[in-house]
């Protein structure tokens, strides 16, 4: 794949600076960028590399005078980066059509030009859209639907009765819609209670490898549109997210948990069952969220805390054992001059 300056620029809305002809055929970092490479130059701690680099071209936020090639200017380089490698990024592998090792039950309504590897299970009455592809070992259950352009790498299961829209894009291992985890003891043991709803994942949703989104006890567990899920989530029963949501690897949101529009949980985060987290809020990484967080708060810490909150009691923690010291010496002070006046 190959394409000129001129046609990367009109993709990235930036202002080219030299060649608009120039063919550039593949995108690599300031260090191993090589003739007919374009990289990307936004922070200033690679000055040195961006001044010996052996790209063709480069992204920046302002013209770098100290570099010979063209460059496009743009406001935002990273945003750039990922609107430009999104160009040599090459198509997913399809299978032709549907595979005879494949097994579709005699109910299921497949779309028009689906690819369906060797070893797919699709149960009754599931629907199946157009231009899905579906990788080896992917279980369909019974009545699932799969919206129009969306894959589901190898060994992804999707239990009865749960709707996965549009764009979507699953990778390999998840499960969705497994029994949400719920029990009340009883007396010879713990008595599980029956998880009766479905799982429902909106348009343009990508979740990462070996993510479990558990179904509702009753209900629907939402995954709203445009979330981005990493590896190693688990979302249980009940959980709403909200439009355009992240959440990052090793994250663990309980039962019945709101999450608003724009979200970011970070890594190791893990939340209590029903608490609320408002539009933008922010969770910082390996925070323990144990109460409801504001519309546009960020958290810290666990229990969460306002960063700055946070990052001062932090601090102090560090100093208890000297503080501890001074305060018996004090206390033992204090102890001797009541002495002196008694």
């Amino acid at each position: 794949m190959r394409f000129s300056l001129g046609e990367i620029a009109d993709l990235v809305k930036g202002k080219f600076i030299g060649d608009e002809q120039l063919q550039i055929t593949g995108v690599n970092s300031l260090d191993k960028a090589k003739d007919g490479d374009i990289s990307f130059f936004y922070d200033a701690r690679y000055s040195d590399q961006a001044e010996k680099t052996q790209a063709s071209a480069l992204v920046v936020s302002k013209e770098l005078e100290y570099f010979p090639g063209s460059q496009i200017v743009v406001e935002n380089p990273r945003l750039a980066y990922a609107l430009l490698a999104g160009l040599f990024v090459p198509p997913v592998p399809r299978f032709n059509g549907i595979s005879d090792r494949a097994f579709l039950h005699e109910t299921v309504s497949t779309g028009k030009n689906v690819s369906i590897y060797p070893l797919v299970y699709a149960g009754e009455d599931a629907v199946i859209g157009d231009d899905v592809i579906l990788f080896p070992g992917v279980f369909i259950g019974d009545r699932v639907k799969v919206g129009n352009n969306s894959v589901l790498y190898a060994n992804v299961s999707v239990m009865q009765d749960c709707i996965i829209g549009d764009n979507v894009v699953i990778h390999s291992g998840t499960v969705i819609g497994a029994d949400g985890f719920g029990y009340v003891p009883g007396e010879k043991g713990h008595v599980k209670i029956p998880q009766l709803g479905n799982v429902r994942i909106d348009d343009d949703v990508e979740i990462g490898a070996n993510s479990t989104i558990d179904r509702a006890a009753h209900g629907t567990t939402h995954i709203k549109r445009g979330v981005k899920i990493d590896n190693l989530v688990q979302v249980a029963h009940n959980v709403v997210i909200g439009e355009d949501s992240i959440v990052v690897a090793q994250a663990g949101i309980s039962g019945s948990v709101d999450v608003g529009n724009n979200v970011i949980i970070g890594g190791q985060v893990g939340i209590r069952d029903h608490v609320s987290i408002g539009d933008n809020a922010q969770v910082g990484s390996g925070s323990g969220v144990h109460k409801s967080i504001a519309e546009g708060e960020a958290a810290l810490g666990n229990p969460t805390l306002p960063p700055r909150l946070w990052l001062k009691t932090r601090a102090l923690i560090e100093r208890l054992p000297e503080m501890n010291k001074k305060i018996k010496e004090l206390e033992k002070k204090l102890s001797s001059l009541k002495k002196k006046d008694e």
